[in-house]
């Protein structure tokens, strides 16, 4: 086997425990991830550093690096995580959060910032934020107004997450944000690119609105995997199907395209509702892969079961859309099939 098959070179964007997720997976198939971050959170201890720094948010920076530490129960990892309790000028923050803010201040840049951190941790990998500037999400929401048709325009990423209304659609500002130039090359040199899962609207699509992000990903020569949450997110999703998340993907960003949609199959019931997904990731020029990748009795994937998942379907062919058909009917190999209704997948 060569290399690229037995080391391939991962990157994964997203941010927060959906980026956790893919990163403690990830780093079962491969030492070589890197991991781009989004970077518009505006709440808690990122926020705050954030307003009062001017530093890019490092809440979600600082989680990845707990995913990639050598020892992600360590005592080193866990202190990274730790958030001071009280009601003093610390209480809320993350003791990684703060470490960031000073080795940035004292660097006078944050790629520089978390390589530094990523040593001192001996994280498999790197990791990047997806711009050198903190981004703001705007966001049209309907159901806000008394007549539904009419949508408000919600600034912030905390106040879209939790908006009791019905997100249409999203924006950056600045709209044209330069992106981290090593994130772009890494995406453009990958063997394999994952997006997702994670916050839909402020964690997954934001890298598809960085033009130089957007540019990379449609260029790179990597599989591109899509992996979609296990449900609807209280808030920004609620209610979304999982055919609706494919959906709105491809309305902010019509020209992009990925390989394969990664599906828990617990998710999505056999049968009608597979085809609907099916059909929603032919936008995506994609072939859909059913598996179990949840972890039992909660809303989290399981780190060896995705990892198995992702083994599988990244060794796979690659897929072409011509004369693909569904489990059987018009559209092609979207949807494995296996005894008794079960994917065949073993996870470690």
């Amino acid at each position: 086997m060569t290399e690229r098959e037995t080391n391939p070179a991962i990157v994964a964007l997203g941010g927060g425990h959906g980026l956790y997720a893919t990163l403690t997976a990830a780093r079962r198939l491969t030492r070589k991830i890197t991991a781009v971050v989004t970077v518009a959170d505006d709440g808690g201890s990122s926020g705050r550093l954030r307003a009062e720094l001017g530093i890019p948010p490092p809440g979600d920076l600082r989680m990845a690096l707990a995913a990639l530490a050598e020892e992600t129960d360590g005592v080193w990892a866990r202190t990274l995580q730790h958030r001071f309790g009280g009601t003093g000028a610390l209480a809320g923050h993350s003791v990684g959060n703060l470490m960031l803010a000073g080795l940035t201040e004292e660097l006078g840049d944050s790629v520089a910032a978390l390589d530094e951190l990523g040593k001192a941790l001996r994280i498999t990998g790197r990791v990047l934020p997806m711009s050198l500037i903190a981004l703001t999400i705007e966001a049209d929401v309907a159901g806000l107004e008394a007549d539904p048709r009419v949508s408000r325009c919600i600034r912030g990423q905390v106040a879209v997450a939790t908006t009791p209304g019905k997100v249409r659609r999203v924006r950056l500002i600045p709209s044209d944000p330069p992106a981290c130039p090593e994130s772009t090359s890494a995406i453009e040199h990958a063997d394999v690119v994952i997006l997702g899962p994670g916050s839909w609207f402020t964690s997954v699509i934001p890298h598809v609105l960085v033009p130089e992000l957007h540019d990379a990903l449609i260029h790179t020569r990597g599989r591109k995997v899509l992996v979609l949450n296990l449900a609807a997110e209280p808030g920004e999703t609620a209610g979304f199907s999982a055919e609706r998340h494919l959906h709105v993907l491809s309305q902010h960003a019509p020209d992009f395209t990925v390989d394969e949609v990664l599906v828990d199959s617990g998710s999505v019931p056999e049968g009608r509702e597979r085809e609907h997904v099916a059909r929603a990731a032919q936008q995506l020029r994609a072939r859909v892969t059913f598996a179990d990748v949840a972890e039992a009795g909660t809303d989290r994937h399981h780190p060896g079961k995705l990892a198995a998942a992702l083994d599988q379907v990244i060794r796979q062919p690659r897929p072409e859309l011509a004369g693909l058909r569904v489990e059987g009917r018009h559209m092609g190999q979207h949807v494995r099939t296996g005894l008794g209704g079960k994917e065949r997948v073993s996870w470690r």
